[in-house]
């Protein structure tokens, strides 16, 4: 089946007289997240992780990606042309160098390469053209999509209803969103701006969609200027309600298929567009001066004001619920036998669909038993699935959409005896997990000035993981927020009070298992010295952590207090939402260590 593609694309590569094309991860709006309709390197490599992009030449292909899916991508890639490309390993070359090298073999009687312009931010392409020009004078052609021609099957973008998310939810209305984003923009001596990211068109105008996969967002473009706001969105998917509720709110809908000659004719004398959120496409149709900046949307987006703040405790209330009542369940239907990987995802789903409020997972659970573990962003699959026995360590990362907000939470288990090697690697994960959440930090600090406090028992052993310590959380929205995080790299975005943040270190054996223990936390004012305001970091997850690994002599007594009392709140606030054995299972798995 892939081979197949790959050829069918070859013949059209050779009609345009192109050298390669360039499949990324993204559709026209940058998101992590798509739609079915753009996922166009998943269609052409067969490999189904949220980040990659696969690379075709007249004689080879190869896929890059990052550490959280070598191992499946390893998987998903046998059997095809593919090849792995390992990013952020000393041995992988870049994309255009390795594409370079493709065309240096000869063979070859072009050196233009296309990528669609549509589906990849402005920033990515200017990047990438320069880097092909170092490598044999190749060049980038952005104004050609071969899919459909090749891809005879492709789903179409969704067509699902909008809804309204009320003020109850958002604790502000769209027009004093508007009015603070048009202030910004004057800031940045900036007209108005495109929206071109589904979560901060969500936010801004307080509706909610399902076009994405676990990201309650709709397909659209939101114009901004200094006179006027215009929807671009298929006018199918709104409701009679919508449809009034935007009229209220004085702003105009356009057909979808209509941003780029809107932006072509755009009235005013500037518009801010992200390099990083606008495709290359749009951003080349506009006629006026372009303030070249980043969003505004995005950093108001990550700070929650007291309703949201709120709804998020209602959230993780509800989901505490459901991890209890599944954690309560696990180890005696373990016993028992007959337990997957798949099976407990689906037990810990329909738990949590129970709850109030409940709409969806927030992504797809990531439920790793032993080996598996390891592997960091792994999905069961039937081919997969695996039993699981009453030993060793089950990883579940998992999170669920509420109307009040979004859940991320992970948890490695002990479902029997474990290997001194796995409860070492499980006391170190703990240790640095708690030792980021105790911090207190300056405010405006970053996370990449914190994110060695969760890495430095790891790296003491020479031992580290590749993906980042903390990412925002939206609130209902997308699970992955920024541009704020805790991480190795340099992320200069500051935290402010308000702000949502996991904390999630783990380690990764490979072949043998994995630790990841992670919770959602809340920026909060710690105090305000003569030194400036200080801040820190509020658990906002209410879920027991495993004791039952932990070796304890290698917890200090600060540790163990911070562990003690997250237990205690963890269960003050749930037991009163339990059944008697529920709440008697709670009362043992908080017991002080």
């Amino acid at each position: 089946m892939i081979d197949q593609r790959i050829e069918a694309l070859r013949a059209e590569m050779r009609r345009e007289h192109l050298a390669a094309y360039i499949f990324t991860s993204t559709d026209p709006h940058n998101g992590e997240y798509v739609p079915d309709h753009w996922k166009s390197r998943e269609w052409i490599s067969g490999f189904n992780g949220s980040a990659g992009t696969a690379v075709v030449t007249m004689t080879g292909a190869a896929l890059w990606t990052d550490s959280r899916y070598f191992i499946a991508a390893e998987e998903q890639l046998q059997g095809t042309e593919f090849q792995l490309m390992k990013l952020k390993m000393p041995e992988t070359p870049t994309i255009a160098q390795w594409i370079g090298q493709q065309v240096a073999k000869g063979g070859y009687d072009s050196t233009e390469v296309a990528i669609n312009g549509m589906t990849n931010g402005c920033e990515m392409v200017e990047t990438l053209i320069a880097e092909l020009r170092k490598e044999g004078g190749l060049t980038l052609r952005t104004n050609y999509d071969p899919l459909p021609a090749i891809w005879t099957d492709r789903p179409t973008i969704p067509q699902n209803k909008v809804e309204l998310h009320p003020l109850n939810y958002t604790g502000e209305d769209t027009t004093s969103k508007l009015k603070r984003i048009r202030a910004a923009l004057r800031e940045k001596h900036a007209d108005g701006m495109l929206v071109s990211a589904l979560d901060d068109i969500a936010w801004t105008l307080n509706l909610r969609g399902t076009d994405v996969h676990c990201t309650p967002v709709f397909v659209a473009y939101l114009l901004i200027s200094s006179q006027q706001v215009t929807l671009f969105i298929d006018s199918q998917k709104l409701t009679p309600d919508v449809f009034h509720y935007l009229q209220q709110c004085g702003i105009g809908i356009e057909d979808y298929r209509n941003i780029a000659k809107a932006l072509a004719d755009y009235p005013e004398y500037n518009i801010l567009l992200d390099p990083n959120e606008t495709c290359y496409t749009l951003m080349n149709v506009v006629r006026r001066e372009i303030v070249r900046e980043e969003s505004p949307i995005a950093r108001m987006k990550t700070v929650k004001n007291a309703t949201e703040i709120e709804g998020f405790r209602q959230a993780m209330l509800k989901d505490g619920v459901a991890m209890v009542k599944f954690l309560c369940w696990l180890k005696p239907a373990v016993e028992a036998g007959g337990q997957t990987e798949m099976s407990l995802d689906r037990k810990l789903t329909a738990l949590r669909a129970e709850q109030k409020d409940y709409r969806d997972l927030s992504f797809d659970t990531i439920c790793g038993y032993e080996a598996h573990g390891a592997i960091v962003h792994y999905e069961a699959t039937p081919e997969t699935d695996i039993p699981i026995a009453p030993q060793g360590l089950v990883l579940l990362d998992s999170g669920a959409q509420y109307l009040d907000g979004t859940t991320d939470i992970t948890r490695t288990i002990a479902l029997g005896p474990l290997t001194d090697e796995q409860r070492w690697a499980y006391t170190l994960v703990l240790r640095g997990h708690i030792q980021l959440a105790m911090c207190k930090f300056p405010r405006g600090a970053s996370g990449t000035q914190m994110d060695v406090l969760a890495r430095q028992f790891l790296w003491r052993e020479g031992l580290n993981y590749l993906h980042g310590t903390g990412h925002g959380v939206g609130q209902y929205l997308s699970v992955h927020e920024g541009p704020h995080q805790f991480r190795m790299e340099w992320k200069p975005a500051p935290f402010v009070p308000g702000m949502t943040v996991t904390n999630e270190p783990g380690i990764y054996l490979p072949g043998r298992f994995g630790v990841r223990i992670e919770n959602t936390m809340l920026v909060t004012p710690y105090m305000t010295t003569e030194f400036g305001e200080f801040l820190q970091l509020e658990p906002l997850t209410l879920c027991p952590i495993d004791t039952t690994p932990i070796m304890r002599e290698m917890m200090t007594t600060e540790e163990t207090n911070w562990l003690n009392a997250y237990h205690e709140n963890v269960y003050k606030n749930l037991a009163p939402h339990l059944n008697d054995e529920e709440r008697e299972w709670l009362k043992q798995a908080t017991l002080p260590i």
